[in-house]
């Protein structure tokens, strides 16, 4: 052993033996230390989304466009900024709890409003108003901590000093350059004005530290370019004194007017900032990595929350639902909004993927945190009337997109890979790449979107037909080499009949699914009412009897406690009551106890007959006259004589037009009831009304009245309505039709694509398409057009095909 220490070795056999709940809280906690970082931001973050003030906006913006991108890490003036702005925004917070403040004598008023500048600003009065910055302020503090122990706190002060002596020791190693450069400034006349000097700015110290972090990649790049360095170092020194000179006039200004203050004080801030994007852009060294499929990701949540959780976006729909709204043929305005933005930032991110271009990325990072910001807490409070703090998907939503900030910083920070060699999901070859990739390209839309988006925004000479050709088959030649790589892994042996698991759980399961989808249609239509079918019992029973068209005799409503639900023993006897009846039977096993309601209606008309004379002469003749038809209409368009008029047994279904039950009338004959006008004579006048009464009633009572049995069918769930609504002829024809056409396409044609399906070995296709891809990328366009002139020849010729597809020997 080079090192031997019996105490460390007593130390890990102690930590080995501790118990496993231990061992993982000591894991959870170096973990907590190696990510104290994330750990503030998410602290900085949640309390944002809790208060949502101007006062907490400040360090989330820091957070995107200062300290994620800052290299290596975020320098010590910005956690100093982070804790002395936390302490400040506590003080003011607790200053302005008070009473005696104006806005603070009626908290219950104003708490709720998202426009009231206290909630803007962050100084309302509430419960725990400091909770949350405390939190922030301790997590602070523990980062702080941890870069103390690790001597990370004071690493700027090194790296300057550093620095500042590497750039001693190639001055005294160009000693002759320099001479020149100084010789060149000392000739400057100080009184020229400020435009006719050229400012070149410096190089920021944390580039310089990042060369200097690893030894070997230094050593490596002064080896290989030292007159490149050399050069460098003198035109940076040529930047130093310059804009020493720059400063210098601008002092020298200052004297003589107000104005070379103010533009002193604005370069002051200005020059940071713009050197701080300018070495961000141009980076010495830059650890290229590609997180694009992540950032995706972030998008396609948040796309996916916008579309189940739109009404959060909108005003006055806290209870609305995207399937109801489409449904009914309405697109919210707050929905659509942000669908269309959310999809173009996410076609902007692929382009400014594709073309490379870390300065587009980072103008586009500046206006999205900017824009998103003012866009969730200024304007999305005031159209949807609710704060911020009180909007559960809006919150989830600004997480989501966070995370899509700091994955946009990482990239910026990194830098984009130099090349993009075809799909993500197409890096490996296994079942789970392969099944991902073919749902990859059942999305509608997607993979043409996504290849025409590809070839308008990548240095190309092919034609976008030929473009897409080249994708097609790169994506075929990739789903076959999947299949050989699984035939590899699982072989068959010749001569061996296929095994029972495979036959019965690949085929079985095929034959399940198509039993499914022919059947679907009759399953779902059967088990949704009958399962799942909530019961709808009617609210309001109501008859108009009309005799041969004149004015209606009788008029009568049931509501409420005249409509009743049969007990056990009622639905028993009236079970019995139909037990010889066949017919009758089968139509009740459909309807339950609770499906059947009994509607008691009041034998006298509830409006006065007010009949002109002459039509009353009319009618009395008509109903004298026995050798005429006398017509009844009833309410439900049903037209009958006065015998055998009454239905007793009415079925509600789904739909709005009821129908009499003839199964369970006594030989299919209706019921009778009796008409009679009764004549009121009085001070006020004479005054007439109909009464009616049936005569067969289950429930004998001794005023006239009118008996109604409703049968009412059972209706779909709210959550599956937008497909019972089709119907069984409707679901075969949406669905099962359509799904028909697939598997027909799948199961024929197999003969005439025998020739690019059943190829051996795939290696040199593939490895052809991945070299038009990596010539592409590096610019060797004309190559690109021989190699694809040689895929085409390729799949011309079958016999090439042979030989290029046979197995290695």
């Amino acid at each position: 052993r080079m090192f031997h220490d019996d105490e460390l070795e007593e130390s890990e056999k102690f930590y080995v033996g501790q118990p496993r709940v231990l061992l993982l809280i000591y894991a959870l906690y170096n973990t907590l230390v190696a990510r104290s970082e994330m750990v503030c931001y998410f602290v900085i973050i949640l309390n944002h989304m809790i208060s949502a003030s101007m006062i907490t906006l400040v360090l989330p913006i820091l957070i995107f466009l200062w300290a994620m991108l800052s290299v290596p890490r975020p320098s010590k003036r910005f956690w100093m900024t982070a804790i002395v702005y936390t302490e400040v925004a506590i003080v003011i917070k607790y200053f302005f709890q008070f009473g005696f403040f104006p806005w603070n004598k009626h908290v219950d008023y104003t708490k709720d409003k998202p426009y009231h500048p206290p909630n803007i600003i962050g100084i309302e009065k509430k419960e725990g108003y400091v909770h949350y910055d405390l939190v922030q302020l301790l997590a602070l503090f523990f980062h702080r901590s941890i870069l103390k122990c690790h001597g990370l706190w004071d690493e700027d002060e090194k790296g300057d000093s550093s620095s500042n002596k590497e750039d001693t020791d190639d001055e005294l190693s160009l000693a002759g350059g320099r001479r020149d450069s100084s010789a060149s400034l000392k000739s400057v006349n100080l009184a020229a004005s400020v435009e006719s000097i050229h400012v070149h700015f410096p190089e920021q110290q944390t580039a310089i530290r990042r060369k200097s972090s690893s030894s070997i990649s230094q050593l490596s790049h002064r080896s290989s370019f030292s007159s490149h360095r050399s050069k460098r170092d003198i035109f940076k020194n040529i930047n130093h004194n310059t804009l020493n000179l720059y400063f210098l006039q601008c002092k020298l200004c200052v004297i003589k007017s107000d104005c070379g203050l103010c533009c002193f004080r604005t370069l002051q801030v200005y020059v940071p900032i713009r050197q701080f994007f300018y070495n961000l852009i141009h980076p010495d060294y830059s650890a290229v990595t590609d997180v694009y499929v992540l950032m995706f990701l972030a998008d396609t949540v948040d796309f996916i929350i916008i579309v189940f959780g739109f009404w959060a976006f909108g005003k006055h729909s806290a209870a609305a639902d995207i399937t109801s709204s489409l449904s009914e043929d309405q697109v919210p305005e707050a929905f659509l909004v942000m669908v269309l933005i959310q999809f173009g930032t996410m076609v902007v991110d692929r382009a400014l993927y594709l073309k490379k271009t870390v300065m587009g990325k980072v103008i586009f990072q500046v206006i999205l945190v900017f824009g998103i910001h003012f866009w969730m807490f200024f304007i999305l409070p005031g159209v949807t009337e609710r704060k911020f703090s009180q909007n559960t998907v809006a919150q989830l939503w600004y997480f989501v997109k966070c995370v899509y900030f700091g994955l946009s910083a990482y990239q910026i920070r990194c830098g984009y890979p130099t090349r993009v060699l075809g799909n993500f999901l197409t890096k490996s070859y296994n079942y789970v790449n392969l099944f991902l990739f073919q749902g990859f390209r059942l999305v509608p839309f997607l993979t043409e979107l996504r290849a025409v988006m590809d070839w308008v925004w990548t240095d190309t000479t092919l034609s976008l037909s030929s473009w897409i050709c080249v994708e097609d088959i790169y994506a075929h030649i990739f789903i076959l080499k999947c299949w050989r790589e699984s035939e590899k892994r699982y072989p068959q042996p010749r001569g061996q009949k296929k095994k029972k698991v495979v036959k019965y759980g690949m085929g079985g399961m095929i034959i399940v699914l198509l039993i499914c989808i022919v059947w679907f249609p009759l399953l779902f239509m059967s088990l949704i009412k009958s399962v799942a079918g909530i019961t709808n019992k009617p609210l309001d029973v109501s008859i108009t009897i009309t005799l041969g068209g004149y004015q209606p005799i009788f008029t009568m409503s049931a509501q409420q406690n005249q409509l009743k639900s049969l007990d056990s023993n009622e639905f028993n006897e009236f079970l019995r009551s139909y037990r010889g009846n066949t017919a009758a039977l089968q139509f009740l096993e459909g309807y339950a106890r609770e499906d059947i309601t009994r509607a008691d209606l009041e034998g006298n008309s509830n409006s006065l007959w007010t009949i002109s004379p002459p039509s009353r002469k009319k009618m009395i003749q008509g109903l004298l006259d026995f050798d005429a038809d006398f017509t009844v209409v009833l309410s439900w368009t049903i037209q009958r004589t006065l015998e055998e008029v009454y239905p007793y047994y009415i079925k509600a279904p789904s739909d709005s037009l009821a129908k009499p039950i003839k199964q369970l009338l006594k030989d299919c004959k209706w019921e009778n009831i009796t008409v009679s006008l009764v004549k009121n004579i009085s001070e006020e006048g004479v005054r007439e009304w109909w009464v009616l009464n049936q005569l067969g009633k289950r429930q004998k009572t001794p005023q006239e009245s009118l008996e109604l049995f409703i049968f009412s069918d059972k209706v779909s769930p709210p959550s599956l309505g937008f497909l019972a609504g089709y119907g069984i002829m409707g679901l075969y024809a949406s669905v099962v039709l359509v799904i028909g056409k697939f598997v027909r396409e799948f199961f024929s044609g197999i003969s005439h694509s025998i020739m690019f399906e059943e190829l051996p070995n795939v290696d040199r296709i593939l490895k052809l398409c991945t070299d038009i891809f990596l010539v592409r990328e590096t610019g060797e366009l004309e190559l690109e057009e021989d190699l694809y002139a040689k895929l085409i020849f390729l799949y011309r010729s079958p016999e090439t095909m042979i030989k290029w597809t046979r197995e290695k020997t």
